[in-house]
């Protein structure tokens, strides 16, 4: 790719742009990449800046953290005449390990930023801190296995031959089990709060911890066959992104895929599915006010004119605009934390959700209108062979589409957002076993408990009256952090059969295609605070406010905004290229007709039963940790972790240095990045791939 040049004029100061071509210029000249030198560079301009005016210091500082940001992950910057120029970094031919190693500096620099705020390390040393409490003196420590302990039962393990006695030797060393993260609830043999406990290991991945918006479970994999039940693994399942484009192909829930299969295979079915989920959706908004204020009566809800959409459409700029200026940050946050006690009609009778209402409203009318149009007006198998194969017909089909998937994908979709095994577990192949256990039915049927009987924030604000949507879970999906497929989920799948389903299903993980690597996850933290306070400062108002039901992606959405302020080609920057795998798990057979609407009964694959958690666990040291245990080396890695005070072990949040480069209490032990498999983490170990830095 070419160079973009970024526009300085956009800063309207010469003070300012000479301040940020010379940090452009110091960056520039920089040979490899040192985080050090990166982090005192971004500290001598921002003082700089300090001496500019007070509108346009704030802008300067922004130029110069995000230049730091983009130096951070291997850009060449330069200064060309008056110009600045941003060459992004372009594969030439690296091997996987180098790549992976790019990807893992850049998520460390933040990574490490987190650990040392105040904050984060009171919390880290208040975890690892001693208290006696009703079973003894106990702290996190605790709940770390010893590797000597596990090794020797192990060890007595690989000694016997296949069957039984070695299956039950087995069983006997590691006995993992699933434990669901309440906020409340705490850990009965150490006395800590689940939360804590899950939170602190979550802190010795290499990417950084942020609480995520949306629909959020937390688990535990805990083993039961030591003292204190030592956690084997964390994973969590967070709300899934609503568009993304390999997996929404692979799913065949795509605006092309559905019309095609409507004007080549119509059937009663589909005629049904396009009219009775466009009176549903239509049904589900709260019309009264717009009905008081003249914007639409009842007649026209049913026979929209060309006036009535444009009517509303204006409407719902105009309340977009008021809402960016008086956002009420605090009520919508209330709103979201007072969970079923929220009071629907008044959320929606806010800006916002009139802007949202009145916006949904117009589109799904223009879409009847259409269809109307087009010569679909009863859902029958005759109307709709009558369909007009017309562009304005495919958008009106696209446009019932697009809000029947944000119905499904919220409440019939989850992503695995943390997912892996800690130390001394990692080395024995225990993230396949995570992984598995994410898509376990003891999983799925907690999700389905935990949101049985909750009020859907954005569904029931668009309403105008709580909203409930039953929980079914039929797909999960995930990415890896690479662009190459991480080993964790390679051939990783449980026939169904040996965990109570049909003969011929298998639960499994499948690689389904790539993202296009666009993203906003090299800014940093600084950065973004900068980005935060810039925007306020528009006078048009903030266009992203972090409001739950405001837009997806705040975080992106506010990085372009700011980009674009100030003259950085937004398209070009946003481009982080480390694209990542998109895998899916189906969970049930007819997961897409579920999805689309088209069935309300999933048909699971493995079904909720009293031992299909177990079967799975015992699979998985069938197949992976009975070979693990007889491999070269594998159990004198795993003695390598020891509890015995002074802790030296792989579960211990490291302590990164005030350089910028990770210290990690054990050097012989990696830590893992989200999805980033136990073999790959032995590469990094044994110092393959590593940067010169």
């Amino acid at each position: 790719m070419e160079a973009a040049a970024a526009d300085l004029r956009k800063l309207r100061h010469r003070e300012a742009q000479r301040i940020v071509r010379d940090c452009a210029r110091d960056l520039g000249r920089m040979r490899g990449f040192k985080p050090g030198r990166v982090a005192s560079i971004r500290g001598i301009y921002h003082k700089e800046c300090a001496a500019l005016p007070p509108q346009t210091a704030p802008l300067a500082r922004l130029y110069c953290s995000i230049l730091c940001d983009l130096r951070g992950q291997g850009w060449a910057i330069a200064v060309e005449g008056s110009d600045v120029t941003l060459n992004p970094p372009e594969p030439r031919g690296e091997s996987p390990e180098v790549r992976k190693a790019q990807v893992r500096t850049g998520h460390l620099l933040e990574r490490d930023a987190q650990l040392m705020l105040p904050q984060t390390r009171r919390f880290v040393c208040e975890m690892e801190r001693r208290r006696n409490g009703h079973q003894g003196w106990h702290s996190v420590f605790s709940l770390m296995r010893d590797g000597r302990e596990l090794a020797e039962k192990l060890r007595g393990a690989s000694a016997l031959p296949p069957g039984e006695a070695r299956r039950k030797a087995l069983r006997d060393a590691v006995d993992p089990y699933v434990e669901i993260v309440e906020s409340d609830k705490l850990c009965s043999f150490t006395g800590l709060r689940l939360v804590d406990v899950w939170r602190y290991f979550r802190y010795t991945w290499s990417t950084p911890y942020f609480s995520t918006p949306g629909r959020r479970m937390l688990f535990l994999i805990r083993d039961r066959a030591a003292k204190n039940h030592p956690v084997v693994g964390i994973g969590a399942l967070g709300s899934a992104i609503v568009q993304l484009g390999p997996r929404d192909a692979w799913i065949g829930w795509t605006s092309e895929q559905v019309w095609s299969e409507l004007a080549e295979r119509p059937t009663a079915k589909w005629a049904r599915w396009l009219a009775g989920s466009l009176e549903t959706l239509v049904k589900g908004l709260y019309v009264t006010d717009l009905i008081g204020r003249r914007l639409i009566s009842h007649r026209a809800i049913q026979h929209p004119t060309e006036s009535d959409v444009t009517r509303l459409r204006k409407y719902a700029t105009a309340e977009r605009r008021l809402h960016h200026l008086y956002p009420k940050r605090g009520f919508h946050k209330m709103a979201d934390s007072a969970g079923t006690k929220t009071d629907s009609l008044a959320r929606a009778q806010t800006h916002l959700f009139r802007s949202k209402r009145a916006e949904m409203l117009a589109s799904l009318l223009e879409a009847r209108r259409r269809l109307r149009a087009a010569g679909f007006c009863r859902p029958t198998l005759s109307d709709l062979n009558r369909l007009e194969r017309d562009g304005a017909t495919k958008q009106a089909v696209a446009t019932v589409l697009r809000h029947v998937k944000a119905t499904h994908a919220g409440v019939n979709m989850m992503d695995i957002t943390v997912c892996g095994a800690i130390a001394p577990y990692n080395g024995l192949l225990a993230g396949k076993l995570v992984s598995l256990l994410m898509a376990s039915p003891e999983v799925r049927e907690s999700y389905s408990k935990r949101y049985d009987s909750a009020v859907s924030v954005i569904a029931s604000g668009m309403a105008g009256r709580p909203v409930h949507r039953r929980p079914t879970l039929v797909l999960l999906g995930t990415t890896s952090l690479y662009d190459v497929a991480p080993a964790q989920y390679n051939r990783l799948r449980v026939p169904a059969e040996r965990a109570g389903g049909r003969k011929g299903e298998q639960l499994a993980f499948l690689l389904i295609g790539r993202t296009a690597g666009f993203g906003s996850f090299h800014f940093s933290r600084p950065t973004m605070e900068l980005i935060e306070l810039v925007l306020a400062r528009r006078r048009s108002g903030r266009p992203v406010n972090s409001i739950f039901g405001e837009g997806v992606n705040p975080k992106l959405r506010k990085v372009r905004s700011a980009l674009e302020l100030l003259g950085l080609p937004a398209d070009v920057v946003l481009q982080h290229r480390s694209p990542r795998l998109v895998f899916a798990i189906p969970l049930a057979t007819n997961y897409r007709e579920v999805l689309l609407g088209l069935a309300k009964r999933a048909k699971f694959i493995i079904p909720a039963s009293v031992g299909s958690t177990s079967a799975i666990v015992e699979f998985w040291r069938e197949r992976w940790l009975s070979a693990r245990v007889d491999r070269e080396g594998v159990l004198a890695g795993v003695e390598l972790h020891t509890s015995a005070y002074p802790v030296h072990h792989g579960a211990r949040v490291g302590r990164p240095s005030r350089t910028g480069a990770a210290a990690i209490e054990s050097p012989q032990t990696p830590q893992l990045l989200e999805g980033e498999s136990d073999e790959e983490a032995e590469l990094v170990a044994a110092g393959i791939g590593k940067s010169d830095e």
